[in-house]
This record gives C-alpha cells, sequence and structure tokens, in this order.
C-alpha cells in the first residue's frame, strides 16, 4: 500500500540547499570569532598561569575535540569487524 504523498515530503530540507549550509558555516565562525574577541574585553581570573594565554579555552576546547576524535579511531582499528561480517551465514565458523 502506496503511503499518502502531501506537498510538505516533497519538499527538500532546508540544510540540503549548499546556501544555507554556507550560511550557518559562517554564523558559527562569526560567533566563535565574537567570543575568542570578547576576551580582550573581560577580565579573566585564571586559576593556572596557562590560562591567561589569549584564547586558551578556544584552544584547549579544538585540542580536547581532536583528541578525542583520534581516540575514537584508534578505538575503531581495534573494535571494528571485518566489512564480511553480517554476510556469514550462523554455521559459516
Amino acid at each position: 500500500m502506496d503511503r499518502p504523498t502531501d506537498s510538505k515530503s516533497q519538499r527538500p530540507h532546508w540544510l540540503d540547499d549548499p546556501h544555507h549550509v554556507r550560511l550557518l558555516y559562517r554564523a558559527f565562525i562569526a560567533v566563535l570569532a565574537v567570543t575568542v574577541l570578547a576576551e580582550l574585553a573581560v577580565h579573566l581570573h585564571p586559576h593556572f598561569e596557562v590560562e591567561s594565554i589569549f584564547a586558551f579555552n578556544a584552544w584547549f576546547g579544538f585540542g580536547a575535540c581532536a583528541a578525542m576524535i583520534a581516540v575514537a579511531k584508534g578505538l575503531a582499528l581495534l573494535l571494528k569487524r571485518p566489512d564480511t561480517y553480517y554476510e556469514r551465514g550462523p554455521h559459516d565458523d
């Protein structure tokens, strides 16, 4: 039985348009730049000396994200199954 079609299901999602994705990307970069530049106007109270480096929080967040990706890639190498794992039958050991 076919599902009924409506005009909403025929319309592409707004994130499928490259123009909208480009605008979002630029908006995110602008927000990140503003938050980093706001550090110039805010008096910081760092607990450690390294925290007083300009844009430390941005660099720390970027480094933590990169480290998480590296750890996930390493875990994938250890834990992944072969590409043909699900093609074998239950008694093909």
